[in-house]
Protein backbone atom coordinates (compact mmCIF):
# COMPACT_ATOMS: atom_id res chain seq x y z
CA UNK A 1 0.00 0.00 0.00
CA UNK A 2 1.62 3.02 -1.18
CA UNK A 3 0.82 6.16 0.27
CA UNK A 4 0.97 8.14 -3.07
CA UNK A 5 -1.54 5.77 -4.30
CA UNK A 6 -5.33 6.27 -4.57
CA UNK A 7 -6.78 4.93 -1.47
CA UNK A 8 -9.84 4.58 0.75
CA UNK A 9 -11.15 3.57 3.93
CA UNK A 10 -14.39 1.44 3.93
CA UNK A 11 -16.20 1.44 7.59
CA UNK A 12 -18.46 -1.23 7.88
CA UNK A 13 -21.47 -1.44 9.85
CA UNK A 14 -20.17 0.09 13.54
CA UNK A 15 -23.71 0.74 14.49
CA UNK A 16 -25.65 0.68 17.73
CA UNK A 17 -26.95 -2.97 17.16
CA UNK A 18 -23.93 -4.23 18.65
CA UNK A 19 -23.84 -2.36 21.36
CA UNK A 20 -27.48 -3.86 22.13
CA UNK A 21 -26.29 -7.61 21.60
CA UNK A 22 -23.39 -6.89 24.34
CA UNK A 23 -26.04 -5.83 26.36
CA UNK A 24 -27.91 -8.74 26.06
CA UNK A 25 -24.81 -10.96 26.64
CA UNK A 26 -23.40 -11.33 23.80
CA UNK A 27 -19.74 -11.96 23.88
CA UNK A 28 -17.67 -10.46 21.55
CA UNK A 29 -13.25 -10.25 20.92
CA UNK A 30 -11.38 -7.37 20.06
CA UNK A 31 -13.00 -5.16 22.25
CA UNK A 32 -10.68 -2.20 21.50
CA UNK A 33 -11.76 -2.66 17.59
CA UNK A 34 -13.63 1.24 17.84
CA UNK A 35 -11.07 2.99 19.22
CA UNK A 36 -8.88 1.70 16.14
CA UNK A 37 -11.35 2.97 13.90
CA UNK A 38 -11.52 6.04 15.38
CA UNK A 39 -7.56 6.49 14.87
CA UNK A 40 -7.86 5.34 11.42
CA UNK A 41 -10.74 7.74 10.57
CA UNK A 42 -8.13 10.55 12.36
CA UNK A 43 -5.37 9.57 10.20
CA UNK A 44 -7.87 9.56 6.86
CA UNK A 45 -9.39 12.59 7.57
CA UNK A 46 -6.02 14.16 8.58
CA UNK A 47 -4.42 13.21 4.93
CA UNK A 48 -7.51 13.75 3.55
CA UNK A 49 -8.03 10.41 1.65
CA UNK A 50 -11.45 9.09 1.01
CA UNK A 51 -13.26 7.59 3.37
CA UNK A 52 -16.40 5.61 2.89
CA UNK A 53 -19.14 4.96 5.27
CA UNK A 54 -21.32 1.42 5.01
CA UNK A 55 -24.66 1.31 7.69
CA UNK A 56 -26.61 -1.92 7.44
CA UNK A 57 -30.18 -1.62 7.04
CA UNK A 58 -32.33 -4.50 7.98
CA UNK A 59 -34.54 -6.09 5.63
CA UNK A 60 -36.67 -8.88 8.50
CA UNK A 61 -38.61 -7.89 10.55
CA UNK A 62 -36.83 -8.50 14.19
CA UNK A 63 -33.78 -7.08 12.84
CA UNK A 64 -31.50 -5.63 15.17
CA UNK A 65 -30.46 -2.61 11.86
CA UNK A 66 -34.51 -1.90 10.95
CA UNK A 67 -34.38 1.76 10.22
CA UNK A 68 -35.76 3.76 12.94
CA UNK A 69 -34.51 1.47 15.35
CA UNK A 70 -32.18 1.95 18.48
CA UNK A 71 -29.77 -0.84 16.47
CA UNK A 72 -29.64 1.69 13.35
CA UNK A 73 -27.36 4.84 14.06
CA UNK A 74 -23.84 4.84 13.88
CA UNK A 75 -21.67 4.87 16.78
CA UNK A 76 -21.27 8.06 17.90
CA UNK A 77 -17.36 7.88 17.88
CA UNK A 78 -17.21 6.43 14.46
CA UNK A 79 -19.64 9.26 12.69
CA UNK A 80 -19.14 10.68 9.10
CA UNK A 81 -18.32 13.92 8.90
CA UNK A 82 -19.07 16.48 6.14
CA UNK A 83 -18.51 15.13 2.82
CA UNK A 84 -18.19 11.43 3.66
CA UNK A 85 -20.49 9.24 1.92
CA UNK A 86 -23.00 6.65 3.64
CA UNK A 87 -23.38 3.74 1.89
CA UNK A 88 -26.31 1.91 3.21
CA UNK A 89 -26.59 -1.91 1.98
CA UNK A 90 -29.67 -4.37 2.94
CA UNK A 91 -26.96 -7.34 2.42
CA UNK A 92 -23.99 -8.54 3.64
CA UNK A 93 -21.77 -7.12 1.56
CA UNK A 94 -21.45 -3.53 0.90
CA UNK A 95 -20.90 -3.61 -2.99
CA UNK A 96 -24.04 -5.56 -3.85
CA UNK A 97 -26.96 -3.17 -4.48
CA UNK A 98 -24.95 0.04 -3.80
CA UNK A 99 -23.07 2.30 -5.76
CA UNK A 100 -19.42 1.46 -3.92
CA UNK A 101 -17.62 0.00 -6.87
CA UNK A 102 -18.25 2.59 -8.75
CA UNK A 103 -17.64 5.54 -6.50
CA UNK A 104 -14.52 3.72 -5.96
CA UNK A 105 -13.92 3.54 -9.75
CA UNK A 106 -15.09 7.11 -10.58
CA UNK A 107 -12.50 8.30 -8.08
CA UNK A 108 -9.79 6.30 -9.32
CA UNK A 109 -9.27 4.39 -6.23
CA UNK A 110 -7.27 1.54 -6.32
CA UNK A 111 -6.54 0.31 -2.74
CA UNK A 112 -9.12 -0.28 -0.07
CA UNK A 113 -8.47 -0.80 3.61
CA UNK A 114 -11.43 -1.69 5.21
CA UNK A 115 -12.86 -2.21 8.99
CA UNK A 116 -15.57 -2.60 10.95
CA UNK A 117 -18.12 -5.61 12.12
CA UNK A 118 -18.47 -7.99 11.99
CA UNK A 119 -15.04 -9.77 10.97
CA UNK A 120 -17.02 -12.55 9.72
CA UNK A 121 -20.01 -11.66 8.01
CA UNK A 122 -20.27 -8.56 6.63
CA UNK A 123 -16.90 -7.31 6.69
CA UNK A 124 -15.43 -10.84 5.17
CA UNK A 125 -17.74 -10.55 2.81
CA UNK A 126 -17.14 -7.11 1.52
CA UNK A 127 -13.53 -8.06 2.08
CA UNK A 128 -14.05 -11.21 -0.41
CA UNK A 129 -15.82 -8.92 -3.25
CA UNK A 130 -13.45 -6.26 -3.08
CA UNK A 131 -10.40 -8.42 -3.75
CA UNK A 132 -12.41 -10.34 -6.41
CA UNK A 133 -13.11 -7.22 -7.86
CA UNK A 134 -9.61 -6.36 -8.13
CA UNK A 135 -9.10 -3.95 -5.52
CA UNK A 136 -5.67 -3.62 -3.50
CA UNK A 137 -7.74 -4.72 -0.59
CA UNK A 138 -6.18 -4.55 3.61
CA UNK A 139 -8.20 -5.74 5.96
CA UNK A 140 -7.11 -4.27 9.44
CA UNK A 141 -6.68 -7.44 12.19
CA UNK A 142 -7.70 -4.86 15.15
CA UNK A 143 -10.10 -2.62 13.81
CA UNK A 144 -13.01 -5.14 13.36
CA UNK A 145 -14.70 -8.34 15.85
CA UNK A 146 -17.01 -10.34 16.10
CA UNK A 147 -19.22 -12.59 18.26
CA UNK A 148 -19.08 -15.95 19.82
CA UNK A 149 -21.41 -18.64 17.90
CA UNK A 150 -22.87 -21.75 18.52
CA UNK A 151 -22.20 -23.90 14.60
CA UNK A 152 -25.05 -26.06 13.10
CA UNK A 153 -23.29 -28.90 15.18
CA UNK A 154 -24.37 -27.44 18.25
CA UNK A 155 -20.36 -26.67 19.08
CA UNK A 156 -19.28 -23.51 20.44
CA UNK A 157 -16.96 -21.54 18.83
CA UNK A 158 -15.29 -18.59 20.39
CA UNK A 159 -15.50 -15.04 19.16
CA UNK A 160 -11.35 -14.98 19.14
CA UNK A 161 -10.93 -18.17 17.22
CA UNK A 162 -13.85 -16.92 14.42
CA UNK A 163 -11.81 -13.92 13.88
CA UNK A 164 -8.58 -15.67 13.85
CA UNK A 165 -10.01 -18.38 11.18
CA UNK A 166 -11.40 -15.73 9.27
CA UNK A 167 -8.66 -13.26 8.91
CA UNK A 168 -6.86 -16.19 7.75
CA UNK A 169 -8.79 -17.06 5.40
CA UNK A 170 -8.70 -13.95 3.89
CA UNK A 171 -4.91 -13.53 3.86
CA UNK A 172 -3.26 -13.49 0.85
CA UNK A 173 -6.04 -14.83 -1.20
CA UNK A 174 -8.79 -11.71 -0.60
CA UNK A 175 -6.50 -9.42 0.96
CA UNK A 176 -3.57 -8.31 2.96
CA UNK A 177 -4.10 -8.64 6.91
CA UNK A 178 -2.78 -5.61 8.73
CA UNK A 179 -3.03 -3.99 11.71
CA UNK A 180 -4.02 0.16 12.47
CA UNK A 181 -0.40 1.24 13.17
CA UNK A 182 0.64 -0.76 10.01
CA UNK A 183 -1.78 1.64 8.12
CA UNK A 184 -1.17 5.00 9.87
CA UNK A 185 2.37 4.49 9.21
CA UNK A 186 1.97 3.78 5.26
CA UNK A 187 -0.62 6.74 5.23
CA UNK A 188 1.89 9.33 6.87
CA UNK A 189 4.57 7.67 4.82
CA UNK A 190 6.85 6.24 7.37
Amino acid sequence: MAASSPIALIIVDVQRAFDEWEARGKRRNNPQAVARIVDLLAAFRETRAPIFHIRHEGTKPKSSFLPGGTGYPVKDEAREQDGEPVIVKRVNSAFIGTDLESRLRADGIKSVVICGATTNHCVETTTRMAGNLGFDTRLVRDATWTFDRIGPDGDAHAAEDIHAMTLSNLNGEFATIVTTAEVIAALSGA
